[in-house]
C-alpha cells in the first residue's frame, strides 16, 4: 500500500508541532515540509531571549538531524507559491512540484502595518521574525530613543526586547484606554502601567498616529491631538493578519476579514486541505496563542489519520513575566454585576492588584486578573476550568491561602485526573502524575521529557513542580528541590559546593555546577551565595550582570527610572555634621529627602549619572552604603536607652551600633532587620524583626524570626538574660544557619514556620548546638566581618565599576531628560506623567 503523502505549508512552530503529532502517531507517511524562512522551526514564544541567548540552536525546536532521522523533508528558504487543488499538488518558489493526498497550511500570520504616512521610512521595523530581530539589533546600536506602537502581549515584549538592547528611553503606544485591553482591566493596567514607568517605560494610551516624521530616516511620531513624539527607532506590533493570500489564490473559502476557513475538525472548504494555527478561522476566531495552534495540530493529525476528534474553542488565559513583572489572566477576567461579583485586591506598596470573579452565589469561580503577584495563577486557572467549588472564604485566595493547603478537597488533591495542567501539550495531571510514579521521573525536567509539559509558553512549570512534588510525597519519596533548569541543585547544596570548590564568579559556578546559560532565577541567587560565602566586592569578577537590576546599580530605581541614595545610619545615631552633609547633598542634587522608619534618611531622585558623585560626597563625609537595594542587613533601630531614658535598663544605641557594624553588608537569603530596645517598654520594635534585642535587669533576651509587612509575625524568644558577647554568637549561629538553609527570597519568619519542631528546634540548633556547627559558623561569620568593605566606596574608586553609572553609553555626560517631577510640600517627585492614576 502507497504511503499517504502530506504536504505541510509553513515551519513555525504550529507546522512543526503536526510533523510530531503525524510522526508520532504513523510512521509510515511521507511528510514534506516548505518553510519561507531559511532557518528551521524556532520558539517564537520565547523570541525576545535571542537577544541574551548565545546561539540560536537555545531557540530550535529540534536537532538539525531531526527531520532526517522521521523520514521528513523540508524545504527551507522554499515558500509554496502556487497550489492546485484539482491535481493534488503544490509548487515552490523554486520550482519544486509535490503532489500530496492531504494538504495542511500553517502560514500562520503577519503583522498588521496601520496605513501610516511613512511607515517606509528607515528606522521602522515589524516584531515577528528571528530575521525582524535582527535588523532591530543592528539599527539600535545608533538610536538612543525607541517606541513601540502597540500595547499589547506582543507589544509589550518588544519593548522589552529593546531595554534589552540598550534603549533606555522606550515609548510604548496605544491605541486603546489601557494595555493588555484583552487581558486586563483599567486598575490592572493602571498599576502595570506605573510598574514598567518605574523601569523607564513610558505609555502613551488613547494614541492614534497621523504620520512617521523624519526625511528618508525616522526621527518621530506625530499624533493626531497634535502631539509629537521624538524617536530614532519604532517597532510596529499593532495585530495579526492571518496569512490566507496563497489559499485565497487557490480558490478555499476565506473569512471576510481574513483567515481560512476551516470546520471542527480543521478542514478547510477542501476536505483533503487543513489549516492550523493563526492562519485558521474556527467558530468566527483567529486564535493568538501558541497553545490553541497545538491543539489544532492535534486535532488535524488525527483526522488525517482517521481518528475522530474536533476543536471546540480554547481557553485563551494567559499569564507571563512583562519586564520582570507578572501578568495573569484567565478564565473570564472582566465579568461583573448582575452577573457576577468581584473579589478585589489592591497594593499599591507593593504594586500588586488581583481580581477574582465569583459566581452570584459564591461558590464557583469565573475567572480574574493577576498583576505583580501571580503564584496562584495555575491553580486559579485550574478551579475555573475543573468548576472546582469555593471554599467558605474564597477571598482567601487573593492571598495564596489555598495554593499549599493540606486539607482534604482542597488545592493539587482536589484536581481531577483529567485536569489540563498544560495546554500547549495536551498533558493532563494523571499523565504528569503516571511519568513520576510508573517512569521514575522526579523533577520537573524529567517529566517535559517525558510528556513535554512546559516545553511550550512555560506558563504550566510551576504546577508541574508542585504536582511532582505532591506525588513523591504521596509514595513516601524523598524530594529535592532545584533551583531551576540549570542547576540540578538545592540552594544549600549549592551553597555547600561552592564552599568546598572555592567558586568565585558566577560563570566558574555554572561551569562547573551547571548548565546552559543561566536564568533570571540562578544568576541572583547564585549572586547571592557568593556574597554570602566571601563578601567580595559584588560587582567584581563579572558578576555584575548576574545581579538583580537594584544591585547592579548598588541602589532602589525609583518610579520614574531615578534611583534612591540610602547611607547607613548605625543604631540612628547621626552627629549634626554628618546631617548637615546629607543635607547640602539633598539640596546640590535636588533630592527629595524623608526619615524612614528604620531611623535612616532616604534621598529620592538621583540620576544615575550622579550617583558616584553624591556618594563621593558622603563617602568624604564618614558614611557608607546602606544596602537598601541588596537582599543583606538594612537596618538595626535602636531606642534611646538608659543613655537618656529614665526607663532605659541597658545602652540600647552602643549595642545597636555594635551590631549593625558587624553584621553590614551581609548578603542572605532574603533582606535582614533588627532592633535593639532599652526596655521592656519595647520603643525599637525588636519584637517585629528579624532578629530583635531587648534588654532585661540581667543582660538581653534575644528574639528572632519576626516579620513586618503584609502578614506581621511576632519574633520568638531563643534566649533569654544572656550577656552582650553570648548574644552576638547566638545571633552569629542563627544568621549563618538562616543563610546556609533557608530557601531562595524566604524571609526569616517564613523559614522558621515551614523548619520541622519550630523554635525548639532552632533553640536547639543555635543555642544548645545540637549539629556541632556553633564553632564553624562562628568562624565563617567572623571572617566575612573582617572582609566587609563598603561597595560605593568601592565602586566609585573603581574606574571600571564606576562607568557603568551612565545612561548613555555614547553619550556618558548626558542625563535622562524624560524624568519628570512636580512639587509636593516644598519637594520635588516623582511626576506621573504619562501615568493613569488610580
Amino acid at each position: 500500500m502507497e504511503r499517504k503523502k502530506i504536504v505541510i505549508v509553513g515551519n513555525g512552530m504550529v507546522g512543526n508541532k503536526i510533523c510530531e503529532k503525524l510522526r508520532l502517531k504513523s510512521a509510515d507517511l511521507q511528510i514534506t515540509v516548505f518553510a519561507e524562512e531559511p532557518i528551521r522551526a524556532y520558539d517564537r514564544v520565547h523570541l525576545t531571549d535571542y537577544f541574551k541567548i548565545s546561539s540560536l540552536e537555545e531557540l530550535f525546536l529540534s536537532k538539525n538531524e531531526w527531520y532526517a532521522e522521521n523520514n521528513i523533508k523540508i524545504h527551507l528558504n522554499d515558500p509554496v507559491v502556487d497550489v492546485n487543488l484539482n491535481k493534488k499538488e503544490v509548487v515552490s518558489l523554486k520550482g519544486e512540484a509535490v503532489p500530496y493526498d492531504y494538504l495542511v497550511f500553517a502560514t500562520g500570520s503577519a503583522a498588521f502595518v496601520p496605513p501610516i504616512p511613512g511607515v517606509e521610512k528607515e528606522g521602522v521595523f515589524l516584531y515577528r521574525t528571528v530575521e525582524d530581530l535582527e535588523l532591530i539589533k543592528a539599527y539600535a546600536v545608533r538610536a538612543r530613543k525607541g517606541a513601540v506602537m502597540g500595547g499589547g502581549l506582543l507589544g509589550l515584549e518588544a519593548a522589552k526586547a529593546l531595554v534589552d538592547l540598550g534603549i533606555s528611553e522606550t515609548a510604548v503606544i496605544e491605541f486603546a484606554p489601557r494595555l493588555m485591553p484583552r487581558q486586563i482591566d483599567d486598575s490592572a493596567s493602571a498599576l502595570l502601567q506605573s510598574k514598567l514607568a518605574g523601569l523607564g517605560l513610558s505609555c502613551l494610551l488613547q494614541k492614534s498616529t497621523r504620520e512617521l516624521l523624519g526625511d528618508g530616516r525616522l526621527t518621530g511620531i506625530a499624533f493626531q491631538d497634535g502631539s509629537v513624539l521624538e524617536t530614532d527607532l519604532l517597532v510596529i506590533s499593532a495585530g495579526i493578519r492571518p496569512r490566507d493570500e496563497l489559499a485565497r489564490k487557490a480558490g478555499l473559502s476565506v473569512g471576510e476579514r481574513g483567515g481560512i476557513l476551516v470546520n471542527a475538525q480543521m478542514q478547510t472548504s477542501d476536505p483533503a486541505v487543513y489549516a492550523i494555527g493563526e492562519c485558521a478561522l474556527v467558530n468566527d476566531m483567529i486564535y493568538g496563542l501558541v497553545a490553541p495552534g497545538y491543539e489544532m495540530a492535534e486535532i488535524a493529525a488525527s483526522h488525517i489519520l482517521g481518528e475522530e476528534k474536533a476543536f471546540h474553542g480554547f481557553d485563551m488565559s494567559t499569564k507571563l513575566k512583562l519586564l520582570g513583572v507578572d501578568v495573569a489572566s484567565f478564565g473570564d477576567p472582566f465579568v461583573s454585576e448582575p452577573y457576577a461579583r468581584t473579589i478585589l485586591l489592591e497594593d499599591r506598596n507593593k504594586g500588586i492588584y488581583k481580581r477574582l470573579n465569583v459566581s452570584t452565589d459564591g461558590t464557583r469561580l469565573l475567572g480574574g486578573i493577576l498583576v505583580g503577584e501571580a503564584a496562584s495563577y495555575n491553580m486559579l486557572l485550574q478551579m475555573v476550568n475543573n468548576n472546582m467549588p469555593l471554599a467558605e472564604h474564597p477571598e482567601l485566595l487573593l492571598l495564596g491561602e489555598q495554593r499549599d493547603s493540606k486539607a482534604p478537597g482542597t488545592g493539587l488533591e482536589a484536581l481531577p485526573d483529567q485536569a489540563l495542567i498544560c495546554s500547549c501539550e495536551g498533558v493532563t495531571k494523571a499523565q504528569i502524575c503516571d511519568a513520576v510514579m510508573q517512569q521514575g521521573c522526579e523533577n520537573a525536567d524529567g517529566v517535559k521529557k517525558c510528556t513535554k509539559a512546559g516545553s511550550g509558553c512555560g506558563g504550566c512549570v510551576p504546577m508541574v513542580k508542585d504536582l511532582v512534588n505532591y506525588t513523591m510525597k504521596k509514595q513516601g519519596k524523598y524530594i529535592r528541590s532545584s533551583i531551576c533548569e540549570h542547576f540540578d541543585l538545592s540552594r544549600q547544596e549549592l551553597y555547600d559546593l561552592i564552599k568546598i570548590h572555592e567558586l568565585k564568579t558566577y560563570d566558574q559556578v555554572l561551569d562547573s555546577l551547571g548548565r546552559g546559560h543561566g536564568c533570571e532565577v540562578c544568576k541572583p541567587l547564585v549572586s547571592s551565595l557568593l556574597a554570602s560565602l566571601w563578601n567580595e566586592m559584588i560587582l567584581d569578577k563579572g558578576n555584575d550582570v548576574a545581579q538583580d537590576s537594584n544591585d547592579r546599580y548598588l541602589a532602589n530605581i525609583q518610579k520614574g527610572g531615578t534611583y534612591s541614595v540610602v547611607p547607613r545610619i548605625p543604631g540612628g545615631e547621626i552627629t549634626p555634621d554628618k546631617l548637615i552633609v546629607i543635607g547640602e547633598v539633598a539640596k546640590k542634587y535636588n533630592l527629595y529627602t524623608k526619615i524612614t522608619g528604620g531611623q535612616r534618611i532616604d534621598l529620592f531622585g538621583a540620576h544615575l549619572n550622579d550617583l558616584p558623585f553624591i556618594w563621593e560626597e558622603l563617602i568624604a563625609a564618614g558614611f557608607e552604603s546602606g544596602h537598601a537595594y541588596g537582599k543583606a542587613l538594612r537596618t538595626v533601630k535602636s531606642c534611646v536607652g538608659s543613655t537618656w531614658c529614665r526607663f532605659g535598663l541597658h545602652d540600647s544605641v552602643s549595642f545597636a551600633i555594635r551590631v549593625e557594624e558587624r553584621y553590614r553588608g551581609l548578603r542572605a537569603p532574603h533582606k535582614i532587620k533588627s532592633a535593639v530596645s532599652g526596655c521592656i517598654r519595647e520603643c525599637a520594635e525588636a519584637q517585629s524583626k528579624d532578629f530583635g534585642i531587648i534588654a532585661t535587669e540581667k543582660g538581653w533576651n534575644l528574639y528572632v524570626c519576626g516579620n513586618g509587612g503584609s502578614k506581621p509575625q511576632h519574633a520568638l524568644l531563643l534566649a533569654a538574660d544572656i550577656d552582650s558577647e553570648t548574644c552576638i554568637r547566638y545571633i552569629d549561629r542563627f544568621l549563618m544557619f538562616y543563610i546556609r538553609t533557608a530557601d531562595p527570597l524566604t524571609r526569616t519568619a517564613t523559614w522558621l514556620n515551614k523548619m520541622e519542631g519550630g523554635i525548639d528546634y532552632l533553640r536547639n540548633v543555635v543555642v544548645n548546638d545540637s549539629l556541632g556547627m556553633a564553632e564553624q559558623w562562628e568562624d565563617d561569620m567572623q571572617k566575612l566581618v573582617d572582609s566587609y568593605r563598603c561597595e560605593w566606596k568601592v565602586a566609585v574608586e573603581d574606574p571600571n565599576i564606576r562607568k557603568r553609572f551612565v545612561h548613555f553609553v555614547n553619550a556618558p555626560e548626558e542625563k535622562d531628560d524624560t524624568v519628570r517631577f512636580e512639587m509636593m510640600r516644598g519637594q520635588k517627585k516623582a511626576a506621573d506623567w504619562n501615568l493613569k492614576t488610580y
